[in-house]
């Protein structure tokens, strides 16, 4: 198929073994690349000894055909104008650089060149797919990539990421295993990219881990602006065992909205098929827009990384987003990519409280992560530490140091938990089979 956006990561080989068997040499290769950050003699972005400025750099796609994310350079901003206007972090200013990502590799390696060229000493809250195209310059400085939205595997396996979530790999299993109960046949639209590619195999974990048959794989193009044909496919699938109610998932970022109209139409001939989605690609604003509780959502299951907008646990980020930002429709409190910036600037503001007056760089800040600093996030995701020996490698991914996610569901038009607390995936994330 041609014209198919491709990024795979250039740190593992392409997946074509079980997870488990992968574990060794992504232990092997992490240590390499940890150790080729510590000793090249690399020292970026050195603050401190009267400097009072930390700059570090936030960067999401924007103005794309495809997936954008706004809402979470605008969130960086909005934090460091918080930061800034109450004294600092430890008597130093916060200077936040963005940068368009534009969901394009090239743009992606723009960003983070230009993060080495800016002393950055960190990169923290972002979002992009083309992990292997702005990795290799972070890794070459040295500088840590702090909360990244997750989108690719390389997240979870290369030595200068410090993720706060389960990623997609979190929520596909997630979703999978809530599923194997609740519905018949299966089928999963997703984006035909290498990211794409993963998704099938760990909803399947999720369905295997219930007894489950696998899902059905319906691959759409990334920036299609319609989707009757994998509608209809999807559909005849959900329904190929009449006496079961079926499900499809949607898992098309942003895209979802334009799959639901044509699903909307063709669901006139198959009422019983529910819908299930990631977070993501499913929030409150799509819910409304999809009718709400009259809307094909109605009942739906939803994983997420963590606890629904409504929860009071985000007052704090709805707080800061009403004093700097008030009336910046980028900024959706209910969007995960602003909740993930949110929480990413959570940890780096206790790395800096942590190395308190010493020298502020991508080094320091480094090592104070890799020395085992265990940040309280407020209980929006468990307590987060990335000690190597903490590490879920068992699960073929390195860097997974939160494998928790928490089930929604659609009620009456509103997104609500289903069960208290969160739900850890790591088992069923330790039986998946990525192809």
């Amino acid at each position: 198929m041609t014209g198919r956006r491709r990024t795979r990561s250039t740190f593992l080989p392409p997946f074509t073994r079980p997870v488990r068997r992968r574990t060794a040499l992504a232990a092997g290769a992490l240590m390499a690349c940890a150790s080729l950050a510590a000793g090249c003699g690399v020292i970026p972005g050195a603050t401190g000894s009267g400097d009072d400025t930390v700059t570090v750099m936030t960067w999401a796609p924007e103005n794309t055909r495809a997936t954008n994310k706004p809402g979470m350079p605008a969130m960086a901003k909005a934090y460091a104008r918080w930061i800034n206007a109450h004294g600092g972090i430890d008597g130093r200013k916060l200077n936040v650089l963005t940068c368009n990502e534009s969901n394009d590799s090239v743009a992606a390696a723009k960003c983070a060149r230009r993060a080495v060229k800016e002393n950055v000493v960190a990169v923290v809250g972002s979002y992009s797919q083309y992990s292997d195209s702005f990795f290799p310059p972070l890794e070459g400085a040295g500088i840590p990539y702090i909360g990244g939205y997750g989108v690719t595997t390389a997240e979870f396996t290369r030595a200068l990421s410090y993720p706060v979530n389960g990623g997609q790999p979190a929520l596909l299993a997630g979703l999978g295993k809530e599923l194997a109960s609740n519905c018949g046949p299966v089928a999963l639209v997703r984006p035909d990219t290498i990211a794409g590619d993963e998704l099938p195999g760990l909803l399947n974990a999720g369905l295997k881990a219930g007894g489950h048959a696998p899902a059905h794989d319906q691959r759409a193009a990334e920036d299609a602006t319609e989707y009757s044909r994998q509608s209809d496919r999807a559909l005849r699938q959900a329904t190929a065992q009449p006496a079961q109610k079926g499900c499809v998932i949607p898992a098309l970022g942003e895209r979802t909205t334009i799959f639901m109209d044509s699903f909307r139409r063709d669901r006139e001939n198959y009422p019983a098929v529910r819908t299930a989605a990631v977070l993501g690609s499913v929030d409150q604003t799509v819910i409304d827009a999809g009718g709400g509780q009259s809307g094909p959502y109605e009942g739906s299951y939803i994983t997420g990384w963590y606890p629904v907008a409504s929860d009071p646990r985000w007052d704090e980020m709805k707080k800061v987003i009403n004093e700097e930002a008030f009336g910046d429709n980028r900024i959706d409190p209910a969007d995960p990519g602003v909740q993930t910036t949110w929480i990413a600037y959570t940890v780096l503001k206790a790395v800096l409280e942590k190395i308190g007056g010493g020298e502020v760089s991508a080094d320091t800040v480094r090592r104070t992560l890799d020395d085992g600093l265990r940040v309280d996030t407020g209980g929006l995701t468990p307590p987060l530490q990335w000690r190597f020996q903490d590490l879920l490698a068992s699960v073929g991914f390195a860097r997974l140091v939160n494998a928790d996610v928490t089930l929604q569901v659609v009620r009456q038009g509103q997104l609500v938990s289903a069960t208290k607390g969160f739900v850890d995936v790591t088992k069923t994330l330790e039986d998946a089979d990525v192809d």
